[in-house]
C-alpha cells in the first residue's frame, strides 16, 4: 500500500497528529505582556460556552419561582449580573491561560482612569436601578415627581426610567435622579390621593359661609370622590385675606392640575355672585413729615 504502519495508524498520519498537536501548543507572543496558544483560545471559548449554559439554567430555575411582573423586573437584573459573570470570567481565564492582565492594565492607567470616569454616572445609574427594581419603591404605572417634574412610569430599565408627562412628553430619568433627588410616588398608597386649592378671601367676609361654598363647589365636580368627604380648613390669617384651603380626594391624580383648575374657576364665579371679594396683597404706607431743623 505504501505506507509503513505503526499500531493501527499509518506513520504519515501519526507525523500529522504531532505537528497538529505541537502547533496546537505553540505559544504566540504580542508584545512582553501578552501570550497565548491555540489551546488556550479553545479554553476560552469552552468556558464561555459552559458559561453560557449555566446561566441559562439559572435564569431558567430562578423564574419558574417567579410572577409575571416579577420576571420583567428580573430580566433588567439578570442582564447586570451577565455582564458581570462574563466580565469575571474573561479576567480570570486570561489570567490562568498565560496573559498578564497586571502589565496590561498597567500600560493602560491612564486609559482606564478616564474611562472609569466618564462611565461613573452610568455604573452609579445600573447600581440604583438594581436598588429600585430590588426595593420595589417605584413600579410600571406609578404617577412620580422628581425635580419637580410629573408622570406617569411607562418602563423601568437598568440604567433609565421612562415616565409620559401631562403634555404627553416623555420624561426620561437616570436612576441615580431617585437616590440623589427627593422622590413623590403620588400613588405609593393607592390611586387615591388628596389634593387641595387655596383662596383667600377678606377679612370682613363670613367664614362659615366661605366653608359652606367651597364644600358645594367641590360636591358639584364630578371627578372629586365622595369617600373621603372633602373638608375645608381654615389655614392661617394671612397679610390681607383670610386664608382657606379645600381638600379633596381624586382616584385620578395623573389629571389633578385640571381638577384644580376646574375648581378655581368656580370659585371665581360663585364667589362673584356672592360679592365675596377675593382681595390681592396691599401695602399702607405712612409719610411722616421731617422734624424742623434748629434755630
Amino acid at each position: 500500500m505504501g505506507f509503513i504502519f505503526y499500531g493501527i495508524f499509518p506513520i504519515d498520519f501519526m507525523n500529522a497528529f504531532r505537528q497538529f498537536i505541537k502547533l496546537f501548543n505553540h505559544t504566540f507572543t504580542i508584545g512582553e505582556s501578552i501570550s497565548f496558544t491555540p489551546k488556550s483560545i479553545l479554553i476560552v471559548i469552552l468556558v464561555f460556552v459552559m458559561t453560557s449554559l449555566l446561566l441559562k439554567i439559572f435564569r431558567k430555575i430562578i423564574y419558574r419561582t417567579l410572577s409575571d411582573d416579577a420576571r420583567v423586573k428580573f430580566k433588567s437584573i439578570f442582564s447586570f449580573f451577565n455582564y458581570f459573570v462574563y466580565t469575571v470570567v474573561v479576567l480570570l481565564t486570561f489570567q490562568n491561560i498565560g496573559v498578564n492582565l497586571t502589565a496590561v492594565f498597567a500600560a493602560s492607567a491612564a486609559l482606564l482612569v478616564g474611562v472609569g470616569l466618564a462611565l461613573q454616572t452610568f455604573i452609579q445609574d445600573i447600581i440604583s436601578g438594581i436598588f429600585i427594581l430590588v426595593d420595589q419603591s417605584v413600579h410600571v404605572g406609578d404617577i412620580i415627581e422628581v425635580d419637580g417634574q410629573v408622570g406617569k412610569v411607562e418602563n423601568i430599565k437598568l440604567r433609565t426610567t421612562r415616565a409620559v408627562t401631562r403634555e404627553n412628553k416623555v420624561l426620561i430619568i437616570p436612576n441615580h435622579k431617585f437616590l440623589t433627588s427627593i422622590l413623590f410616588n403620588w400613588t405609593e398608597n393607592g390611586v387615591i390621593t388628596k389634593e387641595f386649592v387655596a383662596v383667600g378671601v377678606s377679612y370682613d367676609t363670613d367664614a362659615e359661609k366661605v366653608t359652606k361654598l367651597l364644600l358645594e363647589i367641590a360636591e358639584g365636580h364630578k371627578a372629586i370622590l365622595k369617600k373621603p368627604i372633602p373638608q375645608v380648613i381654615f389655614n392661617d390669617f394671612g397679610d390681607s385675606a383670610l386664608q382657606f384651603q379645600l381638600y379633596f380626594a381624586l382616584n385620578r391624580s395623573f389629571v389633578s392640575n385640571i381638577v384644580k383648575s376646574d375648581l378655581r374657576y368656580s370659585i371665581l364665579l360663585k364667589f362673584k355672585k356672592e360679592n365675596i371679594e377675593i382681595p390681592f396683597p396691599q401695602r399702607t404706607l405712612s409719610f411722616v413729615n421731617p422734624p424742623k431743623p434748629l434755630q
